[in-house]
C-alpha cells in the first residue's frame, strides 16, 4: 500500500496535537505508529540504532512488516551488529540494511585515517547523514525512537514534527517515555536489548565514539566525549 496524502507541516502539527494528551505511553505510542501506518503506508519506515529494540517492538506491533532502516557505518560495535541479527530474527520487521557511498577503507584513502577524530561532523555527515537522506529519498515519513529526557537538545520533541530538511514527518514515538518507562516495556515484553547497556552505555553509536556513561551524566554524554558534538546530524 502506498499512501496518496502530501506530508505537509499542518498535517504534522495537527497530528501532534491529536496524540499530545494521550497519559499512558504504551498507547499514546502504539496510537501514533497506528496513525502513521494507516496515514501512509508503504511510505512509512522507522530507524534504528540497535541499542535495543524497543521501537521495533512497539511498531511491529502497529504496522507488522514495518521497515527498519539500520545505517551499517562499519563503525559498529559487535554487539550492535549482533542485536540488529537478533531484532530481526525475533520481530515481524523488514529490515533495511544502509551503508554509506564509501567502506571505511576507501574513505580513510580518500580523507586519511580516523577521520572521526579529526573531523567528526564530516565523518557522520559521510557514513550516517548522507546514507540517510538517501535511504529516506523513497518514503515521505519516518520513524526515531528519540526521547524528551536523553539531553537538553531534546527537551522539546514533538510526537509527530515536520522535518524541514528533507520534506517530511517525522514521528516520535517514544518523545514522553521516561527511562521508567523504557525498562518496564523492555521487562515485560521481554525487547531484545543491546549488551552493551549492562555495561554503561546508555547511548550507543559508533565503536570509537562511543564510551559509557558515569553516573549523574545524561544519556548522551558517552557520544563524542571531549568535545561539544551531542548529536550525528539525523535528529536535527
Amino acid at each position: 500500500m502506498t499512501t496518496a496524502i502530501r506530508p505537509t507541516p499542518l498535517l504534522a502539527e495537527a497530528a501532534n496535537a491529536w496524540f499530545e494528551d494521550i497519559a499512558d505511553p504504551v498507547e499514546q505510542a502504539l496510537t501514533v505508529l497506528r496513525w502513521a501506518g494507516d496515514t501512509f503506508g508503504d511510505d512509512f519506515a522507522i530507524t534504528s540504532s540497535m541499542a535495543d529494540g524497543l521501537l521495533a517492538h512497539l511498531a511491529s506491533r502497529a504496522v507488522p512488516g514495518v521497515r527498519v532502516v539500520f545505517l551499517d557505518t562499519g563503525y559498529h560495535f559487535a554487539e550492535t551488529l549482533g542485536t540488529r541479527d537478533w531484532i530481526t530474527s525475533v520481530l515481524p520487521i523488514t529490515l533495511v540494511d544502509v551503508r554509506p557511498a564509501q567502506s571505511v577503507a576507501e574513505q580513510d584513502a580518500e580523507f586519511g585515517s580516523r577521520l572521526h577524530e579529526r573531523d567528526p561532523d564530516l565523518c557522520c555527515s559521510l557514513r550516517k547523514v548522507q546514507p540517510l537522506a538517501q535511504a529516506l529519498s523513497g518514503f515521505v515519513a519516518w520513524g526515531s525512537g528519540v526521547r524528551r529526557e536523553e539531553s537538553a537538545s531534546r527537551k522539546y520533541t514533538k510526537l509527530v514534527d515536520w522535518d524541514a530538511a528533507r520534506g517530511m514527518i517525522k514521528i516520535n514515538p517514544l518523545a514522553a517515555w521516561t527511562q521508567d518507562d523504557v525498562d518496564a516495556y523492555v521487562t515485560e515484553h521481554s525487547v531484545p536489548v543491546n549488551p552493551l547497556t549492562d555495561l554503561g552505555y546508555a547511548s550507543i553509536g559508533c565503536a570509537p565514539c562511543t564510551r559509557p556513561v558515569a553516573p549523574g551524566e545524561d544519556a548522551r554524554a558517552g557520544r563524542w566525549a571531549g568535545r561539544g558534538k551531542t548529536e550525528c546530524g539525523l535528529h536535527v
